[in-house]
């Protein structure tokens, strides 16, 4: 018989939350921080072991996301059904308030990458991500999220934008979107757009979660310079003020601190969600009063 507690569904509230990683399992454990939720990559916890029972101790007294990367939704290999079961069976351990991956690809003719690689944004493309969502979202029995890359180049044979491409994705299969502003900031900065362009497009689209988090700065040798999504320091300034405009396009929603290289004390986690929740909680005031002068 399963003597496992059973975990009572938790859906993520529209609060700010940390990305648990491996150094920090023992802290959160131990001393139940005051964090609203936590989100972790599906994939580090489905071979067992001890960071599975870690993440069912937490998952007791936290709401939980799981944030997949290995899906390949973007790819055109045989879908890999193993990989989508071991995450169904990690889903119905868990008991998570949201699945998520991401609009990218990884695999080809059987060779797995360990790499979020782009995608052209064609109707070809929308096509094959499309059914790939559905097969996930048939075997799940629940919607995912689908979140927007980082990118570094512009496809020539893109013919939809980014966000368009997403909010058809949404309309066809019934996913949500996670909207990670860094990732927004990091690919106009590297391709010469403006990031506020990006946002008309999903006004009144199902985005269900925010990602924030910090990305390095290099000089090229031609003295040009790129933005690499590293979730390894604070969030920029600059990441921080287009935060607050996504806050006044989508409204308070589920926003997540993410740190994956360079992993600071959980103190500096907290900080930085503590900046989010504040600016969550402005942007409620500021939509309780326009409702009550309305």
């Amino acid at each position: 018989m399963d003597s496992r507690p059973t975990l009572a569904p938790a859906p993520i509230p529209a609060s700010a939350g940390i990305g648990l990683r491996f150094p920090h399992h023992r802290h959160v454990a131990e001393t139940r921080p005051a964090t609203a939720w936590f989100e972790v990559h599906a994939e580090n916890y489905m071979a067992g072991g001890a960071p599975l029972d870690y993440l069912e101790t937490i998952r007791r007294d936290y709401p939980v996301s799981l944030h997949a990367v290995g899906l390949s939704l973007g790819g055109t290999d045989p879908f890999d059904m193993d990989h989508l079961a071991r995450l169904k069976a990690l889903a119905e351990r868990i008991e998570p308030g949201l699945i998520s991956d991401h609009l990218s690809w990884s695999a080809v003719d059987g060779v797995y990458l360990a790499d979020l690689l782009p995608l052209p944004y064609t109707e070809e493309a929308l096509a094959v991500v499309a059914d790939n969502i559905d097969r996930v979202q048939t075997a799940l029995d629940r919607t995912i999220l689908v979140e927007n890359p980082s990118t570094y180049l512009a496809f020539a044979a893109s013919v939809i934008g980014e966000s368009e491409f997403l909010a058809e994705l949404a309309r066809r299969t019934g996913c949500g979107i996670l909207c990670d502003v860094n990732n927004i900031y990091v690919s106009a900065r590297n391709l010469g757009t403006d990031p506020h362009d990006w946002f008309p497009a999903l006004a009144g689209a199902p985005v269900a979660e925010i990602h924030l988090a910090g990305h390095a700065v290099r000089q090229l040798d031609d003295g040009q310079e790129i933005r690499i999504d590293d979730h390894g320091s604070t969030v920029d300034p600059a990441v921080w003020a287009l935060y607050a405009h996504a806050l006044g396009i989508f409204g308070p929603v589920p926003t997540l601190i993410e740190w994956d290289t360079s992993i600071p004390d959980f103190a500096v986690l907290e900080d930085e969600a503590a900046q989010a929740q504040s600016m969550l909680d402005c942007q409620r005031v500021t939509e309780a009063g326009s409702a009550r002068a309305a």
